[in-house]
């Protein structure tokens, strides 16, 4: 895998990058949506987010084998057009970048709602396409720009989650007079640790594997930084302490503090409630302080991921050839403003178009996540064997080749099964399915008619 020049910049600083592989992991789905996961599961959420955790750490080690030996803009899509074939690394480039292009409506959204919260006087649609503008003109000037607001972001909520583990610790043992929680209890008590069975912890881990979606950014992103090998290696070393740390630890510290059925835990989330219980003021304002930042970071970090994937499919003949140009700040400006058109629009028909019809766009997107995972998997499955056969050497290498690369494959492949069979999941599958079909279709004609550009790490530093 060869590692070949382009002009994109390698302006990303190492803390830049070392904060983009922290922020990945840490949404909003942590902060409120693990409350739903909480009400649903029960303590036995911690066995959801423990398997869902374990699947991430095996896809990133998996990913960061490929991402070192050939650093790349395209990271996943050109390892599949190399490991599977163009059609691969196509259709799982499209998809990707449309999972990223539906995450800015939602982001701008959740962000608008609390500002029109605070500032009633302002619509929410205009704070939504006020952020995305403003995320937006960061994104033109220099991948420096994306970098350091990424920083600060990461920064915060990392703070946040410390300050809150910090305070959730200091109240199990009794350290905080007047606040008294029942602690350790809470894992047994309310009908037991997996109170509606296996069945609900099951449903909480489609629902968590979500969560973690983002976590191979920092593959897409190190490749603009001076030494991309090193800076994948040290995040995807780091990725597991990441995850026990401000999931793992954050949510037992949750449902340590919190009953499992506390019919608040859904409607105002894991970590507001949290604080509800331990008296500690303004615990509201906190939060959405909170979320507002993790939102802005997430549709910042969509912004920048959509616009770099578009510009790799490019260099590589599977877009338009205006996209695959950077400006002379090293900025693929053409992905950049047509990634946020699309944005945008999908913003606009959040509020124009029927729920029933938005709900339909947003339901292509649901199983993304999962089949790049799969198609991680199993890229890196034919990859490592054409390297062994080469007789090349691989600096990172993933752990038990190849028996825990087909444990996940099969893993992956039952998880999509249940949710074909699962009522809540089933339209997500058949969706997400069709729109596949369709751009592996597209993909197809496209490999026919042209020959796929022969740099397959054009996007790379």
């Amino acid at each position: 895998m060869s590692n070949v020049e382009c002009n994109l910049s390698p302006a990303l600083k190492p803390r830049h990058v070392t904060m983009l592989s922290i922020a990945g992991v840490i949404g909003a789905g942590l902060f409120v949506g693990s409350g739903h996961a909480i009400a649903a599961a029960g303590p036995a959420v911690l066995l959801a987010y423990a398997l869902a955790g374990t699947l991430v750490v095996l896809v990133m080690r998996m990913l960061g084998e490929m991402a070192v030996a050939s650093p790349d803009t395209g990271s996943f899509s050109s390892y599949a057009q190399q490991g599977i074939g163009r059609w691969a690394g196509f259709t799982i480039g499209w998809l990707y970048w449309w999972f990223w292009v539906l995450v800015i409506p939602l982001e701008a959204v959740a962000a608008a709602a609390i500002l029109n919260a605070w500032f009633p006087a302002i619509a929410t649609w205009q704070f939504a396409l006020i952020i995305t503008g403003i995320l937006t003109v960061t994104n033109l000037f220099s991948v420096a720009k994306y970098g350091e607001f990424e920083f600060w972001f990461a920064l915060l909520k990392v703070i946040a989650i410390v300050a809150f583990i910090a305070l959730g610790a200091a109240a199990l043992v009794g350290a905080l007079p007047g606040r008294e929680v029942s602690g350790l209890s809470n894992l047994m008590a309310q009908t037991g640790f997996m109170p509606n069975g296996f069945g609900a912890v099951l449903g909480a881990l489609l629902t968590t594997m979500f969560s973690f979606m983002g976590t191979e950014i920092v593959t897409i992103a190190a490749a603009e930084s001076k030494d991309p090998s090193r800076q994948i290696s040290k995040a995807t070393n780091s990725v597991i302490w990441r995850i026990a740390l401000f999931y793992l630890v954050s949510i037992f510290l949750v449902v340590s503090m919190v009953p499992w059925n506390d019919a608040q835990l859904p409607i105002v989330g894991s970590y507001q409630r949290a604080l509800e219980v331990l008296s500690i003021p303004n615990a509201k304002l906190i939060v959405d302080c909170v979320v507002l930042v993790a939102v802005a970071s997430c549709l910042n970090s969509a912004l920048y991921t959509a616009s770099r994937m578009l510009y790799s499919l490019a260099r590589r003949g599977d877009a338009p050839a205006k996209m695959g140009r950077a400006s002379s700040s090293g900025v693929p400006r053409a992905a950049v403003l047509a990634s946020t058109a699309v944005g945008f629009l999908t913003t606009i028909a959040n509020y124009t178009m029927p729920e029933a019809v938005f709900s339909f766009l947003l339901s292509t997107s649901g199983a993304v996540a999962l089949l790049v995972y799969l198609v991680i998997a199993v890229t890196q499955l034919r990859l490592r064997r054409k390297l062994i056969a080469r007789g090349e050497t691989l600096e990172f290498r993933m752990w038990l080749f190849p028996w825990l690369t087909w444990a996940v494959i099969v893993f992956i492949v039952g998880a999509l099964t249940v949710m074909l069979f699962s009522e809540a999941h089933r339209f997500e599958i058949l969706a997400t399915g069709l729109l596949a079909l369709l751009v592996v279709a597209i993909g197809t004609w496209v490999g026919r008619r042209q020959p796929a550009t022969p740099s397959l790490a054009a996007a790379a530093r």
